[in-house]
């Protein structure tokens, strides 16, 4: 943990390349072991303001590795995750869609506010990205909301590629 800790304060570095090498650790961390990075979830939460492009997005992604464990924390902040997600770059919004998606899956309450707002995404988001939003979005799918669900993408198959169509499908089947 000191090295974590370590490599959490390095962020602050005036270096702009150990600082992206030191997130990149961090997200890689949260991907083979979300609890290591999950107490740094602050910290992650106040770099998505950051003017280093490179850190939002990084951040965004250690918060999608992150999001189920510390769902409170996260939707605590959902408006600087939002905001971040309306002014990112490509890879703030997909991590931002899935970071969303897992605090949404937490629990119900946290589902109620949230699904709306990815529907949205999903309903509004570029072709390209239909598939890839509808995957992330499936873990916050609940019986309550799967019939939103479905209609939006029913509503977008128009747009999809025979390969982004074949996908949609998958999930269709797995769904309550």
């Amino acid at each position: 943990m000191q090295g974590i800790r370590e490599v959490v304060a390095y962020l602050r570095h005036k270096d702009k390349a150990i600082q992206s090498d030191c997130i990149k650790v961090l997200y890689e961390i949260g991907y083979l072991k979300h609890a290591l990075i999950a107490e740094y979830v602050a910290d992650f939460i106040g770099l998505l303001t950051h003017t280093n492009n490179r850190l939002v997005w990084g951040a965004m992604i250690a918060l999608s590795t992150i999001a189920t464990i510390r769902a409170r924390e996260i939707f605590d902040a959902r408006e600087r995750v939002m905001q971040s997600l309306e002014s990112g770059s490509v890879i703030t919004v997909d991590a931002g869609i899935k970071t969303l998606a897992g605090v949404a899956a937490a629990e119900v309450s946290f589902n109620t506010v949230l699904f709306p707002y990815l529907l949205n995404q999903l309903r509004l988001c570029r072709p390209k990205s239909v598939a890839q939003y509808a995957e992330s979005i499936f873990v916050a799918v609940t019986e309550q909301n799967v019939h939103q669900y479905r209609e939006v993408l029913a509503a977008r198959k128009e747009d999809l590629q025979p390969a982004q169509l074949k996908r949609i499908e998958k999930l269709e089947r797995r769904l309550p």
